[in-house]
């Protein structure tokens, strides 16, 4: 038996579901933002003996931001499959985290430049997903029938 993930990358687009077609380009951003997420605590946990990089308002930062990236995969693969509950929730884990990601790179001080900089690209990763998920077609077809 194939693995689901497998599966929708060798099948051809044309030949999935209209929901899995429309959610594409959301699941390579959530993809992304999950390794990029991923990626940062793995670099906060190697630079931990620094104290001037790492303090625990990042040790923090960064495993919420994995837990999110996680959950927020978790509703992208179920609104793939037309979950209208897994799809509302990712518009709103997407909406609030932007926002959160808004704030973290705009307050001075907060954090070091160095993740302000990681999460501005996680900021952009996630407008990506705002956009497309909150798109005409694609709320179309997660409306009620």
């Amino acid at each position: 038996m194939t693995p689901p993930a497998a599966e929708s990358e060798s099948t051809p687009a044309s030949e999935l579901a209209p929901t899995a077609r429309a959610l594409r380009p959301v699941e390579r951003l959530v993809g992304c933002y999950l390794a990029l997420s991923v990626a940062t605590l793995v670099a906060v946990f190697l630079l931990r003996d620094h104290a001037d990089l790492v303090d625990d308002a990042v040790w923090t930062r960064t495993v919420i931001v994995v837990a999110s990236a996680a959950l927020t995969r978790a509703f992208t693969v179920g609104a793939a499959r037309g979950s209208r509950r897994a799809f509302l929730r990712l518009r709103v884990v997407t909406a609030v985290m932007t926002v959160a990601v808004a704030v973290v790179v705009a307050l001075p001080g907060l954090f070091p430049v160095w993740l302000r900089v990681e999460q501005s690209v996680c900021g952009l990763l996630l407008l990506g997903v705002v956009l497309v998920v909150n798109g005409r077609d694609v709320r179309a077809l997660f409306r009620s029938r």
